[in-house]
């Protein structure tokens, strides 16, 4: 009976090496998540870059990169911001876009709740404008009414939804009250 006996060899980990470094591949990987990270600064304000006390030569890189239009120039551009990036503590950064993403859901939850009680209200039903009285207990039951009447006028004569959306504005500026 053969009995074959393998040699197996313990290679080195790459946990275990301090002074390994990353392999190519994965240092295309981080470039390509600092280039997405410089894509969503994009996004971003001229003032809320400042809040984020990014280093100047990095505002200056993401100024020029939001005027720039040329798609082979912009490409150019965000691989430098990658690279600067480098440079950077990139968890408050991930923070803020984190938190503008959530303050954006928040904000189109709240729009298209005003849009569906508006729709309610257009429907001539009284439980919804008890409904937007609970809900706003400061609105002006007799302005609410007036509004609501109109957009149905507006409805059934088939005219554009002018009082509609009057009766969004109205909604939204009880909404955006300071005692709501």
């Amino acid at each position: 009976m053969l009995v074959r006996l393998t040699v197996t060899r313990n290679m080195p980990d790459a946990k275990d090496n301090p002074h390994h470094e990353p392999s190519k591949s994965q240092r295309k990987r981080d470039l390509d998540e600092l280039k997405q990270l410089g894509r969503e600064l994009l996004g971003f304000s001229d003032d809320a870059l400042r809040q984020l006390l990014l280093p100047e030569t990095l505002l200056e890189a993401l100024r020029t990169a939001q005027k720039i239009k040329a798609h082979g120039a912009q490409k150019r551009q965000l691989q430098y911001i990658g690279k600067l990036l480098r440079e950077v503590d990139d968890a408050p950064i991930r923070a803020a876009i984190e938190a503008r993403d959530r303050q954006h859901a928040t904000h189109t939850r709240e729009f298209h709740r005003l849009e569906a009680l508006r729709d309610h209200l257009l429907t001539g039903d009284e439980a919804a404008l008890a409904e937007a009285m609970a809900l706003f207990p400061l609105a002006d039951r007799q302005h609410l009414r007036k509004l609501v009447r109109q957009a149905r006028s507006e409805q059934e004569q088939k005219q554009p939804p002018r009082g509609s959306r009057q009766l969004f504005r109205y909604l939204r500026e009880l909404q955006e009250a300071p005692d709501y």
